[in-house]
C-alpha cells in the first residue's frame, strides 16, 4: 500500500477492485485542513471516468504495469494478433481491448500495448500512423475554390477528408487523435 501523494499522471491503481489509469492529479490544501489529492481516472475494463478525493491518511493500491512494444500482424475470430519482435512471440489481445484504436492499427507496424498484471488493457497510438488510400472520388477539375476537400477511404476503412489532388495508392499520415489528414507521406 502507498500514500495518495505517490499517485502520478499515467500510473495505474486498483480503485474499487478495478483497474483505473490515472489521468489528471492535483494536490489541494483548504485552511487549516489535512490537504487531500483530487484524482481523475478511467476504469480500464469499461471505460468509465471517475473522480476521486485521497485524504493524506487513506492507502492507494498500484498495480504492476508495463508497457511493451509489438508488431502488429492481422485480425481473426480470435481477435487481434501481435507479435513481440525480439521474441517472435504472438500475442492474442480481445477486441474489447482494441475497439477504439482498430482503425489506426495498419500491419506490420509497431504499438505500445499496456499490460496490468501480464494482462492487456489498452493500445497506445502514436500521434500519426500511415496508410494507404484505397478509394477516392475523383476531383471536378476547376472545382477549386479555397480548400476543398473529399472523403478518401484508407486501408483500415477509416474515411477521412483529403485535398482533390489526393488518389488511390497513394500514402498518407493520419493523425490518430482526430483522425484528420496531415500530409503525404
Amino acid at each position: 500500500m502507498a500514500s495518495p501523494t505517490e499517485i502520478r499522471k499515467g500510473r495505474v491503481m486498483n480503485f474499487q477492485n478495478a483497474p483505473h489509469l490515472v489521468l489528471d492529479m492535483q494536490h489541494r490544501t483548504q485552511g487549516r485542513q489535512a490537504g487531500f489529492v483530487q484524482v481523475t481516472m478511467r476504469n480500464l475494463n469499461n471505460g468509465v471516468s471517475t473522480n476521486a478525493k485521497f485524504r493524506s491518511t487513506d492507502s492507494v493500491d498500484f498495480c504492476h504495469t508495463s508497457n511493451v512494444k509489438l508488431e502488429y500482424s492481422y485480425i481473426d475470430e480470435m481477435g487481434y494478433h501481435f507479435m513481440d519482435p525480439e521474441s517472435f512471440e504472438d500475442h492474442v489481445l480481445p477486441s474489447e481491448v482494441c475497439d477504439d484504436a482498430k482503425m489506426y492499427l495498419v500491419e506490420n507496424n509497431t504499438y505500445e500495448i499496456l499490460f496490468v498484471d501480464d494482462n492487456p488493457v489498452s493500445v497506445n497510438l502514436p500521434a500519426a500512423v500511415e496508410m494507404e488510400v484505397t478509394e477516392s472520388a475523383e476531383g471536378v477539375k476547376g472545382d477549386t475554390a479555397s480548400n476543398v476537400q473529399k472523403p478518401a477511404t484508407m486501408s483500415t476503412g477509416l474515411v477521412v477528408q483529403v485535398p482533390l489532388f489526393i488518389k488511390p495508392g497513394e500514402v498518407l499520415k493520419i493523425r490518430t487523435e482526430d483522425g484528420s489528414y496531415l500530409g503525404r507521406a
